[in-house]
């Protein structure tokens, strides 16, 4: 197949980059996959990231797998603002994780740091542990966690699913279709997995400890709300540029 085929597949499917995304897939081709092959996956709706088998994202490259949630670019507001606030010695817990595209990442920017991360979904789990080479733990939230990190986590990096339920229908089918639902899915007001996290975050964190998510504008004042009803100090940062909104949630010390 050759680069004009290519792009005019994905042109046909309604890739508005179609330029683009076919140089991408030429590159990954060059390490031995079928071209005609990845171009069909695409043009099929799967994301660009997923056939590729990669994203980079926020300065690192972070490898994924089909079935595993691609890292947004807007998330790079939460690693920014983490790297400000920690010092290279921090315990760091990357909550409902995925690919540990954020963790990676923070560790690039900070890299003394000890880090653990966590995701209930077992192919999500394989993916983290191959770019994070370890302490990567499954199960639910904290159950997941060594006991030894309660009272002990400096930075609780926690990119919650935040997607009200009767929204996920207007998500784009790349989304819907080959993204897991537990990654997207934040229960009736999107807040259902935030408020988890934030009842226990607490008990979890160190005295001065922070808690980092990410919100959308519609649920900012519901979530400063569940974050001090939890014990916690609450303050929220946004980018415009990337379109971001991002919680800060403390322990007082």
């Amino acid at each position: 197949m050759t680069r004009e085929q290519a792009i005019s597949r994905l042109r046909a499917a309604g890739c508005v980059f179609a330029e683009d995304e076919a140089d991408v897939l030429i590159e990954a081709a060059a390490a031995g996959p079928s071209l005609a092959g990845m171009v069909e996956r695409r043009a099929s709706g799967e994301p660009l990231e997923q056939v590729v088998g990669y994203a980079d994202f926020a300065g690192v490259r972070v490898r994924l797998r089909p079935g595993v949630f691609v890292p947004r670019v807007r998330s790079e507001l939460l690693v920014r603002l983490a790297a400000t606030e920690i010092r290279p010695d921090a315990l760091v817990v990357d909550l409902c994780c995925g690919s540990g595209a954020l963790g990676l990442a923070l560790r690039h920017r900070v890299p003394g740091i000890t880090l653990h991360a966590a995701d209930v979904d077992p192919v999500a789990v394989e993916c983290a542990i191959g770019n994070l080479i370890g302490n990567v733990h499954r199960g639910d939230l904290f159950q997941a966690l060594p006991e030894s990190l309660r009272g002990r986590i400096d930075l609780l990096l926690a990119n919650v699913p935040y997607v009200a339920t009767g929204h996920l229908a207007f998500l784009p089918a790349e989304a819907r279709d080959h993204e897991p639902r537990t990654a997207l899915d934040g229960g009736d007001d999107g807040l259902a997995v935030f408020r988890a996290v934030a009842a226990g975050a607490r008990e979890w964190l160190a005295p001065g400890g922070l808690l980092i998510s990410e919100i959308t504008e519609a649920q900012t004042p519901i979530a400063s709300t569940i974050a001090e009803g939890n014990g916690l100090t609450a303050t929220v940062t946004t980018d415009d540029d990337l379109d971001a909104r991002a919680i800060l949630a403390r322990r007082p010390r």
